[in-house]
Parts: C-alpha cells; structure tokens; sequence
C-alpha cells in the first residue's frame, strides 16, 4: 500500500492546519507537467514522443528514455478500468521491448516535440558537458519499466500491481500524485505505490548488475559477406551496412575482451581487442610476409561493399584470439545473455560464468 501523503500549513499562532488534497480537475494536466518535467517521476529522463501508435493500434501516453539507454512507458490511468488500463500497459511493454536503435531515433525526431537529433537531444539531456560531436546511448533498450499514472489509485489497481511485481517480478509501478490549491495557488505531491529505489531487502538480481569495465559481448552472424573462418584467421568481428549495425563498434577499445555471440546458435569465440573500430578497406593483415588491407585478402565473404560510403561500408574490430569454435558447437543454454546490438556491456554474471568456465579463461576486472 502506498504510504499515505498529508500537507499541513503552519498558522500564525503555531497552529497545525491541514491542507485538503483533491483530484486534478484533468488527467491530461498532469500529462502536460509530466511532458514538462519528466524529472518528476524521480530520475532524469527524456522524452522519445507522446501519443505514439503502436503496433496494435492504441496510443502510448508517453515513452522516454533514461541515461542507461533504458525504456520507460508511463500511462495515465485516466477513467479506465484497473484490468483495461494494466493490461493496456502490458500490451505497449510487449511492443517496446523489441524498438531497435533506429525506431527509437525514428520516433524521437518524427515527433514534434523534437527538433534536434536524437542523438543530439540525449547528449544535452544527459551530457550537457560533452564538447564532442553528439554521440548518444551506448546501449538502448536493455530494460524498460512500466509507470501507471493517476491522480487517485484504487485498492483493485494496487492490488494488481504489487501482484504482477511481486510474483511475476514484472517492472511496473503506480504513482500518485495528489494535488493541492490554495488561494490562487497549486500544489502536486508524489506518492509511489512501491518503493521505486534501490533498498537493502531489495534483491540484488532485480537490478542491473556490475560491469567489469573489460568484458564485452559482441553480435557476428555468418552471412554471404561475413565468414566466421575470415575472422578467425585474421583475427576480426565484423559489422556494417548501417548505423544501427556499427555504431556501438567503437565502445570496445583497445584490451577490451569480447564474447562473441552468434545470433540463434550461441557463443562462439572470446578474444582481447587489438585494434578498434576501423574500416573494413583500412584493416591491415599479413599474407605471404606481406601487409595488405583485409578486404585484399582471400576472404570466403566480402566485406569490400559500399566501401566509400561511411555508413553503409564494412568496420572490423582487431582480435587475438584465446579461443574459438565452430558455429555448430557454440556454447548456449537457456538463460544466457543475448542483445541486439552489435557491441554492448557484458554485465550478466550467469553468462559470463558459464563463457569462463566453457572458453577456459579467468575472471577480468578493470
């Protein structure tokens, strides 16, 4: 239940008089101040879009994004049903999950909140003394969170809430904001139905663990231009043709280790970053005593396409090698961690020690 919030004015005569809270006269008042100040749902967050048609048809209040990259859909209750407005926030989790980097960015610069680049708007949200060119998240979309907003929360509602979190560890969460007015002036108080902060009887594993600061996972599917003999040889991983696919390429740096997943098959090779993200074409390997770039090499793929175009073209990550398999002896069982991304943070700990135990490498911490 949530803790009950009450406002008291301090009198003249040091007497306690308590201020009376009612329901906001409109629901879409309290869209408006979200809209404003998303910061009042107690992080910093940036808005993707309001409004947004999903998939099935209905309309999401409102989508935004913290600084870890990570998804929040807030929903006003509205006059709904706590089964229909519950269920609703659901359905838009099942249809978020899956927003790749690019209809993230698409949604954010279609919407006319927006004028600047997605990229552009996250950076001056969240790096407001970044002096490089915009960068963006890192990783986006590894989590996401589920806010039901209303000016007065029922029992039934509750009820549903603190079931789906605690049984079914669902991310969601209910807010109440009470709203006060006196004289000419109004007031909103915020009353969370669960404690939305870290806590020491929270368990550790519903929140996002630790990185090493070494550990990498790395996204390579063998394709008729990416061979996974190619880079075992020559001691690469390979993405491109798009932003989406390259973009995350370059957070690996230099004695980086990467696990190497192969999507739908599992993982297969761990390695030490030689060389960061470079152009396919510029990527230098010995054959026959000699240098020449990878994409001169008797490769079984081809990773020569769009190669004057910087988006489009083919970027290697330099790898020495401790250990690889063959694509149909990948390591994998229910559980492990795999992501969209080409490149992202390898923090889940179950994965990494079943890879250390599998790959017969040691534990590495920065």
């Amino acid at each position: 239940m949530p803790i009950d919030l009450g406002l008291w004015r301090i009198a003249d005569n040091d007497d306690f008089e308590r201020v009376s809270s009612t329901k906001l006269d409109s629901e879409d008042r309290l869209e408006e101040f979200l809209l404003q100040d998303p910061n009042v749902l107690g992080q910093p967050l940036l808005v993707i879009d309001r409004q947004i048609t999903t998939s099935s048809g209905k309309r999401l209040d409102i989508l935004a994004m913290d600084a870890d990259g990570d998804l929040h859909v807030v929903e006003l209750k509205r006059d709904r049903t706590p089964r229909d407005v519950t269920a609703q926030t659901i359905d838009y989790a099942s249809w978020v999950r899956n927003l790749t980097y690019d209809e993230i960015k698409e949604l954010y610069e279609d919407s006319d909140e927006h004028e600047d680049s997605f990229e552009a708007g996250f950076d001056e949200k969240f790096r407001p003394n970044h002096d490089d060119s915009s960068e963006g998240p890192d990783e986006v979309n590894e989590e996401h969170t589920l806010t039901i907003v209303s000016s007065e929360l029922d029992a039934s509602t509750e009820r549903i809430i603190e079931y789906l979190s605690e049984e079914f560890d669902v991310p969601i969460n209910a807010v109440r904001f009470n709203y006060y007015q006196e004289d000419e002036r109004e007031y909103i108080a915020r009353t969370w139905l669960n404690d939305p902060y870290q806590s020491e009887d929270v368990d550790e594993e519903s929140t996002r663990e630790d990185w090493s600061g070494v550990d990498f996972y790395a996204n390579f599917e063998q394709t008729k231009y990416r061979n996974w003999d190619d880079a075992r040889e020559y001691g690469f991983i390979a993405g491109g043709h798009g932003e989406w696919y390259h973009r995350t390429m370059g957070t690996a740096t230099e004695g980086s280790r990467l696990f190497v997943y192969h999507p739908q098959k599992g993982y297969i090779g761990v390695g030490t970053v030689t060389q960061e993200k470079t152009p396919a074409n510029e990527y230098k390997v010995e054959i026959d005593d000699k240098t020449v770039p990878l994409t001169e090499a008797p490769l079984e793929g081809d990773l020569s396409r769009d190669a004057e175009d910087p988006d489009l073209r083919e970027y290697v990550i330099g790898i020495a090698w401790e250990d690889t398999r063959d694509i149909g002896n990948a390591v994998w069982e229910e559980g492990m961690y795999a992501n969209q991304n080409t490149v992202t943070r390898l923090r889940d700990q179950h994965t990494l020690d079943q890879l250390r135990e599998a790959f017969d490498v040691p534990e590495v911490k920065d």
